[in-house]
């Protein structure tokens, strides 16, 4: 029985490789000092796998801002705009854009991760689609593993993955048209992995867990059968996540590779599919049996019922243990929480980082081939004690939020009137003009705002010094968006820390890491919250800092807020009750905010949604029910208030047409998206479907450093006024500022005005 690990965490304990990318793009490091950081956190990592006793490590699951990104890369899959670039300034010009030295060239596209939270760029293909190798990457790690004793796994996307989550960028092509021009180069890639000495190459193919049609499965199909003709000793492990095989079961049990690796934490009941199919032959199943999504502590009992199962109809030399996915998505070392205050014993007790999981994984072999051990057995009994302590523990239940839960009805989720009704009203309330002009929310971080918030947790400087700070940083915003000629304001969220953690740390039935961040896209990273009972809110959370950034200006300031559903999706979500039962709690604590917010004076509010399709099920047939709930959470978090209060959502790097219906079940009165990267593709979803209800599609991508000229962000609002009555158009960023820099801000939206001022021109010229 051999133990494997999908992918480690990569960013560091502390964030190092974030840092270390961030001064490298700020030329503050060298190319070779990033190098030199990298290989001590990839040393750094291998190490800890390999003295925790897990026999395969993955080389090639480190990456400095996406593995998507990499493969394009090592597929020599690069977007003609920066063919002009060469080496890292090329790859992260693909990831952020490029603006320098007379090129200008836009980002790539980023959406999520399947229905994690982590974004991955996304592959472009066209006509006459050249792939050409470039091993560098996936070679040098191997060398570089072996070097320090270590035989690793290289991990790679695999060919059908890689084509289904591209994008055709011209008409006339489909995507797996191109198979027989990257087979070839994955042949060259699997010949030059071979040379390397290693003894399994793992191809994930997540894709399996989605509903595949039956071109899908034969392109997969003649894809295997391809790579199994080629003549290596290397032997393939297919590795599949996130959710079961579902009916691409079959598919996989015949698909010609050495081992077969599947989720069962997400899935246990493929187990029994799998053996009672008798298809797999002398394949090895390696069984994704510690949690790589979420926190808590493995329940060994359940885990060793599981791997009794396997062991009833294969040899132990046909089963291996190992993480259900990447740890990729779970912070790295429970350890580093040791003097955190916030995180309460009791509740600690209940969790597994990604350094205590392989722990876990380790201990699992252990009572499977050494049950008698008496150090081996007291971790069981103590995992078996831990597991019952929280069934039972008074922290986790409060009897008040489950009545008040118990009792929502239907008309707790619905607004007084209909959004035509509340549209009239609201614009004789709100008297904006045509494609008024708006951000997401949060404006620019600056150092001092970062350092002023940890000299406040540290108890460096007082309550009323803290303060101070905000309100100045506040009011200067203020006066900026005046300055500017934005129409609707918003206060700047100086005072918070990440949209999700700084309601987290205001709801009752949250507790807080110090280390545990989780890369989300490029150097982003957040430490969610972790969920372990049940939600309530004992206080306004954000009424003073909207309501003082009202009190000083008389246009409109929006109140901001994260939507119940978002919240659920951004944290480590309780597993001990249903998803929705959690989220309908979190629902009402920001109906309570809503109504508050509205008590102050606030006439617009928005209540962010971005993750609403980030949760939608892998498989179709799951898509109604969570829809149902998720939907209904946010309408009851939106409809407490009256019709001239102006309710927004924002949404993005998300694919709407699968959900656009529920979308417009929102009943938001504007929805903001994401859609500049795309070229306002991203609208076709709202045309086809005929929203009826305003909508603002971003014209400025803020993920990347370059600056939007006005004629850039004009051309977009054109092409919106094209699909859309302009009384129905918003014009603003893809998303919140928090990341950006202050200098290439302001000329961003001094440009987003004038764009707003000569669409408005061009309507009155043609009235």
């Amino acid at each position: 029985m051999k133990t494997i690990v999908l992918g480690y965490p990569r960013v560091g304990e502390k964030r190092e490789l974030k840092k270390a990318t961030e001064k490298y793009w700020k030329n503050d490091i060298s190319e070779d000092d990033l190098s030199t950081i990298t290989r001590q956190l990839r040393e750094k990592s291998w190490r800890t796998q390999q003295n925790q006793g897990i026999d395969l490590i993955s080389s090639n699951d480190f990456s400095l801002y996406d593995q998507v990104l990499d493969m394009c890369i090592t597929l020599g899959c690069i977007p003609e705009r920066f063919k002009n670039l060469g080496g890292l300034q090329q790859y992260f010009a693909m990831a952020r854009g490029h603006q320098a030295n007379g090129v200008d060239a836009t980002a790539m596209e980023m959406t999520k991760w399947f229905d994690t939270n982590y974004h991955f760029i996304v592959p472009e293909f066209i006509k006459n689609q050249v792939f050409i190798l470039n091993s560098e990457k996936i070679v040098n790690e191997i060398q570089e593993a072996s070097e320090l004793g270590i035989s690793s796994k290289p991990v790679i996307i695999g060919p059908i993955t890689f084509l289904l989550l591209g994008k055709e960028k011209e008409e006339g092509i489909n995507r797996l048209e191109l198979l027989d021009e990257v087979l070839p180069v994955y042949k060259q890639l699997i010949l030059e992995i071979d040379k390397h000495g290693v003894d399994y190459l793992q191809i994930d193919e997540p894709i399996l867990a989605t509903d595949l049609t039956k071109e899908e499965q034969l392109v997969f199909a003649r894809s295997y059968d391809y790579f199994s003709k080629i003549n290596v000793d290397l032997k393939f492990i297919l590795a599949n996540y996130f959710d079961c095989y579902g009916k691409n079961l079959e598919l996989a049990l015949k698909l010609p590779v050495h081992v077969l690796h599947i989720d069962v934490v997400r899935c246990s009941l493929q187990l029994n599919d799998i053996l009672d199919a008798n298809l797999l032959g002398d394949k090895i199943l390696s069984l994704g049996i510690v949690d790589g999504r979420n926190i808590w502590i493995n329940d060994f009992e359940k885990s060793l019922a599981l791997i009794e199962k396997a062991k009833s109809k294969l040899s132990i030399n046909q089963i291996w243990i190992g993480t259900s996915c990447s740890l990729l998505h779970v912070p790295y070392n429970l350890e580093l929480e040791e003097n955190n205050t916030q995180l309460n014993s009791e509740v600690k007790q209940w969790l597994a980082f990604a350094k205590q999981k392989l722990q876990e994984i380790s201990v699992l072999k252990q009572l499977v081939i050494n049950k008698k051990n008496d150090a081996v057995v007291s971790l069981f009994v103590k995992n078996k004690k831990a597991n019952e302590s929280r069934k039972v523990s008074a922290l986790i239940h409060n009897n008040i939020v489950k009545r008040r839960v118990d009792k929502l009805t239907l008309a707790d989720s619905e607004r007084v009137s209909q959004f035509s009704m509340r549209q009239v009203l609201q614009r004789k309330e709100l008297r904006l003009p045509l494609f008024p002009t708006t951000t997401i929310g949060s404006f620019p971080q600056t150092k001092e705002v970062r350092k002023t918030r940890a000299k406040f947790k540290k108890g460096e400087i007082s309550q009323e010094e803290y303060d101070a700070f905000i309100q100045k940083e506040t009011e200067e915003t203020i006066r900026f968006q005046e300055e500017v000629d934005l129409d609707v304001l918003v206060h700047g969220e100086f005072e918070r820390n990440d949209m999700v953690e700084y309601f987290g740390e205001q709801l009752e039935g949250f507790v807080f890491t110090k280390f545990g961040w989780v890369q989300s896209y490029g150097t982003r990273c957040v430490k969610p919250p972790i969920i372990f009972g049940d939600v309530s809110r004992p206080k306004p959370m954000t009424v003073k800092w909207s309501a003082y950034a009202q009190s000083i200006t008389k246009k409109h300031v929006k109140g901001m807020l994260t939507g119940p559903v978002t919240i659920l999706q951004w944290s480590f979500v309780r597993n001990d009750q249903a998803r929705s039962v959690t989220c309908n709690q979190i629902a009402l604590a920001i109906r309570d905010e809503v109504i508050d917010l509205e008590n102050a004076g606030v006439k617009i509010i928005q209540i962010d949604e971005p993750a609403l399709r980030e949760g939608l099920p892998l498989r179709k047939e799951d898509w109604e029910a969570y829809l149902h709930w998720a939907v209904n959470a946010f309408k009851i978090s939106a409809s407490a208030v009256k019709d001239e209060t102006q309710i927004h959502t924002h949404m993005c790097y998300a694919e709407f047409n699968d959900i656009i219906e529920s979308i417009a079940h929102m009943d938001a009165d504007v929805i903001t998206i994401e859609t500049s990267r795309s070229e306002m593709e991203l609208l076709k979803a709202f045309v086809d479907f005929k929203y009826p209800n305003e909508i603002g599609p971003g014209v400025y991508d803020i993920h990347s450093p370059r600056v939007p000229s006005q004629e850039e962000m004009e051309y977009l609002l054109d092409k919106a006024s094209s699909l859309f009555p302009d009384g129905n158009i918003w014009v603003n960023p893809d998303c919140g500022l928090k990341t950006r820099d202050w200098p290439e801000t302001k000329t961003a939206l001094k440009n987003l005005v004038q764009s707003a001022n000569r669409m408005r021109e061009k309507v009155s010229y043609v009235a």
